[in-house]
């Protein structure tokens, strides 16, 4: 345990929680901050969002069974869980035959400051309310295709619509969200 005079993060806090006395509620605190933000590093390494919410999942159960293993001497609460999220990531890679992104072979360091994670948020906020605008068929064929990510055929088989039909939708969606979402980067 670091001396009485170093501050500790939260995470490091929740972790030594979870660590020493399996404490549920700080898991459920350490999950709850750290599980977005596993699925965005996981997705920006190429993984697709219902694929990297099993990653997460198998990484905060790691955590859950290891915690045992974290010295916070060693390595800092964030980097110990990244490291896991990492070697997890390039496992699951592995499996499916895909190269492994370049980004992954870096060591994520410290979290993101409070300027990204507010810009990610203002970003998300812009992006619902952009897609609150759309048609709703138009909405509909989209978060089927990039939040359910179902293919344009399983989008197809499942509502019933000819694919030509499921295809325009999103095409036309798209197209307006590009609208209204220019100048957003």
């Amino acid at each position: 345990m670091p001396s009485k005079d170093e501050t500790l993060s939260d995470l490091t806090i929740w972790l030594l929680a979870v660590r020493d006395q399996r404490d549920k509620v700080a898991f459920g605190k350490l999950f709850d901050f750290l599980a977005p933000r596993l699925k965005g590093f996981v997705m920006r390494n190429g993984t697709a969002a219902a694929q990297a919410e099993d990653v997460v999942q198998d990484v905060m159960l790691t955590v859950w069974r290891k915690a045992s293993m974290f010295d916070p001497h060693k390595a800092q609460a964030s980097a110990w869980i990244y490291q896991i999220a990492r070697n997890r990531h390039i496992d699951v890679a592995r499996k499916e035959n895909r190269p492994v992104p370049d980004e992954l072979g870096e060591d994520p360091g410290q979290e993101p400051d409070a300027s990204q994670i507010l810009a990610v948020e203002q970003e998300a906020s812009k992006l619902k309310q952009a897609l609150q605008q759309l048609q709703p068929d138009q909405r509909a064929m989209i978060e089927k295709a990039y939040l359910g990510d179902l293919s344009h055929q399983e989008i197809s088989t499942q509502t019933g619509l000819p694919l030509g039909t499921v295809k325009s939708r999103i095409r036309l969606g798209l197209g307006r969200l590009r609208t209204e979402l220019r100048g957003l980067r």
